[in-house]
């Protein structure tokens, strides 16, 4: 499957910015089912300087200056993507959860190894019982760790509700949870915040979804919008996707932009401006298949 997709962020400040730097993450990823055949990032005013790196994640990121008086910023990134999604194991023949925990810790693989840095607590994400307790009933002794995960990804889905009014991007985990209300990004780190809790590792994916509901059928929550999901380690396996958002393990619809340990670490769009005063934020996606 072929997509194109179109994110535009546009600032309107209330007086005149002198001087802007920013840090964008819209570059998507090529990942093993996925390849960015073209991307294109431009901004008006034009900056001073760009450049770009890979983070310690692996992702591809902009860096951007533009030193002339605006009083409106337009970052524009437009992205072509080839998806082939990979095959997911049969969850029921996955390791117990608790084989799988007692690999990761002795991490005796390069890959486990690497894994083993998203057991632990991130700036938004907390490792604490009362998560891995809310989890409990789901990953009970002997249960195939995908099977377990799965059945805590309905557990979201069921028992929270989307409210893009209840929580902002920087809304603690502890809220969102004791609300049981938020968005696609709360319910990402609320998973995590029960995986790391039960000593699993597990990380934060940042990107778009794209769907063709059905005719007299609803589109997922979160289409045509910035998207998140979760992604569990699994020794021996390797990564797996699961959205509790949408209770699915993406496959064909979800097009991945970034990863780390939280939010905070692939942020599409974060920087610092001298000047402007309040300002004005709008942000479009618009994602097609060709």
């Amino acid at each position: 499957m072929k997509y194109k997709i179109s994110h535009t962020t546009r600032y309107e400040y209330e007086s005149l910015a002198s001087l802007s730097h920013n840090e964008l993450f819209l570059t998507p990823r090529n990942t093993g089912g996925q390849t960015c055949t073209s991307e294109m990032i431009t901004l008006l005013p034009l900056p001073s300087s760009l450049s770009r790196r890979k983070d310690f994640f692996g992702n591809r990121v902009t860096h951007t200056t533009i030193d002339i008086p605006h009083t409106t910023l337009e970052i524009s990134a437009v992205s072509e993507i080839f998806l082939s999604p990979e095959p997911v194991m049969p969850a029921e023949q996955t390791p117990a959860w608790e084989q799988a925990k007692d690999r990761l810790w002795r991490h005796e693989t390069p890959e486990d190894l690497d894994a083993f840095q998203f057991v632990f607590a991130s700036p938004m994400i907390p490792v604490a019982d009362r998560y891995a307790q809310w989890a409990r009933d789901h990953f009970l002794p002997g249960t195939p760790i995908l099977q377990a995960a799965l059945g805590l990804t309905q557990k979201i889905f069921t028992d929270f509700k989307y409210d893009p009014q209840a929580t902002t991007t920087t809304t603690p985990v502890e809220t969102s949870f004791d609300l049981k209300r938020g968005v696609c990004q709360d319910f990402a780190h609320i998973q995590i915040a029960c995986l790391r809790s039960l000593g699993l590792s597990a990380r934060y994916v940042s990107g778009y979804l794209h769907t063709q509901p059905p005719p007299g059928k609803q589109k997922l929550v979160g289409a045509d919008a910035s998207h998140a999901w979760v992604s569990l380690y699994i020794p021996g396996t390797g990564w797996i996707d699961l959205d509790p958002t949408n209770n699915v393990i993406p496959t064909d619809q979800h097009l991945t932009l970034a990863w780390g340990r939280d939010y905070t670490d692939v942020t599409p769009v974060k920087g610092t401006v001298l000047g402007g005063g309040p300002h004005r934020l709008n942000v479009t996606v618009d994602v097609s298949t060709f």
